[in-house]
């Protein structure tokens, strides 16, 4: 019998949003966050080289996300675009802040970090992203252009 893969969340319908395209990038924010959590189970050295090998690539991802969820709320102007987008910010500046507190020999806790990582994603989705959906399918629901 084979043991299933460590995960420390799992996609739940309660999450989406209701736009297919930014549902399947959540989806694979959550993929990635159980894939650091996994490494993380590791022990602590190999936790802390997969931690710097991967981050980036979690990182990319992200940015990239948040750019295509940019791109929507701009071309809907929707109307807390720029507090969106500043949370935006503040996330990339933080974790990036950590990679190099870790880097500069901070004391390597990868698990605290992915925990971070999982909680920030999932508030992020419950309050925020809802929040432009919402704004979204009632243009939809108007017929308003560009929804």
């Amino acid at each position: 019998m084979t043991e299933e893969p460590a995960v420390l969340v799992e996609w739940e319908d309660k999450y989406s949003v209701g736009i297919v395209q930014i549902d399947d990038q959540h989806k694979e924010l959550i993929r990635l966050t159980n894939e650091l959590y996994r490494g993380c189970l590791a022990g602590n050295e190999e936790a802390e080289e997969f931690f710097f090998k991967t981050v980036r690539g979690v990182l990319n991802y992200t940015k990239f996300h948040f750019s295509a969820e940019e791109k929507l709320m701009e071309r809907v102007r929707y109307p807390r675009y720029a507090e969106h987008k500043k949370e935006h910010e503040n996330f990339v500046r933080e974790t990036l802040n950590e990679v190099k507190s870790f880097q500069n020999g901070k004391k390597f806790v990868p698990n605290n970090f992915v925990r971070y990582l999982k909680d920030w994603i999932l508030s992020h989705i419950a309050i925020m992203d809802v929040q432009y959906a919402k704004y979204i399918l009632s243009l939809k629901k108007r017929g308003a252009p560009g929804a």
